[in-house]
């Protein structure tokens, strides 16, 4: 590459691992700057999913992470994900996103904005027009659908006709669609726009995080069940994420003294799922306060099952790209998938573990049976599927070439 060409990555709950947890856009970043371009991920100064929000005063930041430039952008505090203060933020994301021409000197090159955020779109938009360069637009949660089926809005109210107005503009003036959603082509079509210019770049995982593998403490190790085949699950404890069926398995499974569950994490449902388990009086399920990305593989190499859940909802049918699935896949353990989404069937198609019903504690005792009764030789080859397809589809360094020749397929 003669000229280093500029992508402006606009994610407006972004964040690095200094102040969050990274993910996919801070990794996608790392890799295209390695192929040679200048990444600049701009973010909020603030949002509710930030664990250590960065003091600004000016408008406009820069920091430095791990070789990413990310602009921040200053937004008022808001106590949590449905202060009304949250939204007002989107509005005012959208006005200062203009502002990036007067404070970024380089011109971009090419444009991605992310969602679940609409409204900062139009703020990217302007941008795209001003620069005349091609923006992509990015769907993750398909708004305002979701808002409508999980939050229980009616389509027909105000707010939510002008999110869909937003939405539908995207589909429409974006030079290219993207997306973690393997078949949200299916969705954009139902709204009646063509889709040849859709693309599927799933979430992943990095090779060097999972290559660090850090020492789980001595204190975790000592929590940890010992000589037992044990079910783990690692990541947010929230409702969506099924751990009440994984529990109602360990009272059904309680007189097999010989398997034990492992739940790793801090969420909103924690303490009604601890008080739960106190009061079926369960010894064969531990809880672990949440742990340091970097020890993630640590914590999974003492797993000999990984769990992964989803609730059952018609929106999960356009697929899923959990994070903690690639985490799952890298730990070369055999994976229970507990999610209906639809087409995509990644444990299954890549012979990697089982796939169950949602939400169906039978087939979840059944599942963790059948593995226990499988030799180790079996759980081994699953477990080396689930790296293979890692490995082969999953790598953020091969997610960033594609995302490279979308954002530049103009």
């Amino acid at each position: 590459m003669s000229q280093k060409k500029n992508i402006w990555i606009i994610n407006q709950y972004g964040s690095t691992p200094d102040t969050g947890m990274g993910g996919r856009h801070f990794y996608l970043a790392q890799e295209l700057g390695k192929l040679g371009y200048s990444v600049t991920l701009i973010t909020a100064s603030y949002h509710h999913l930030l664990k250590i929000p960065v003091t600004v005063t000016a408008n406009y930041t820069t920091v430095q992470s791990q070789g990413v430039t990310n602009v921040l952008i200053k937004m008022p505090y808001y106590e949590h994900a449905h202060s009304k203060k949250r939204i007002l933020n989107w509005f005012n994301f959208a006005k200062k996103l203009r502002g990036l021409k007067h404070y970024l000197t380089q011109k971009p090159d090419a444009i991605l904005y992310t969602s679940p955020s609409l409204v900062g779109y139009l703020g990217a938009e302007a941008l795209a027009k001003h620069y005349q360069v091609p923006l992509s637009f990015e769907v993750r949660d398909i708004w305002p659908l979701t808002l409508c089926q999980l939050g229980g809005f009616s389509p027909k109210h105000p707010f939510i006709r002008l999110l869909q107005y937003i939405e539908d503009r995207a589909y429409k003036n974006a030079d290219q669609l993207i997306s973690n959603l393997k078949y949200l082509n299916q969705h954009i079509q139902s709204r009646g726009y063509p889709t040849d210019n859709f693309h599927w770049v799933p979430n992943g995982y990095s090779q060097a995080e999972v290559d660090q593998k850090i020492m789980l403490s001595a204190e975790v190790m000592q929590q940890l069940p010992q000589g037992k085949f044990t079910i783990g699950y690692t990541g947010t404890l929230g409702v969506a994420n099924c751990l009440d069926t994984l529990i109602n398995a360990a009272q059904k499974l309680k007189e097999r003294t010989e398997i034990a569950f492992v739940i790793v994490g801090q969420g909103k449902e924690k303490e009604r799922l601890q008080t739960k388990v106190q009061q079926l009086n369960l010894g064969n399920v531990t809880f672990i306060d949440a742990i340091p990305k970097v020890q993630i593989q640590s914590m999974l190499a003492t797993f000999d099952v990984c769990y992964i859940g989803l609730t059952k909802d018609d929106l999960f049918h356009y697929g899923v790209s959990p994070n903690k699935l690639f985490d799952y896949f890298c730990s070369g353990k055999p994976i229970i998938y507990a999610i209906d989404s639809g087409q995509y069937r990644p444990v299954s198609d890549a012979d990697a573990g089982i796939q169950i019903e949602p939400e169906n504690t039978d087939e979840l005792v059944s599942a963790i049976q059948t593995l226990h009764e499988m030799g180790p030789k079996r759980l081994q080859e699953m477990g080396q599927n689930g790296q293979d397809v890692a490995r082969e589809q999953y790598e953020y360094a091969s997610l960033a070439k594609q995302l490279e020749q979308v954002l530049f397929s103009k």
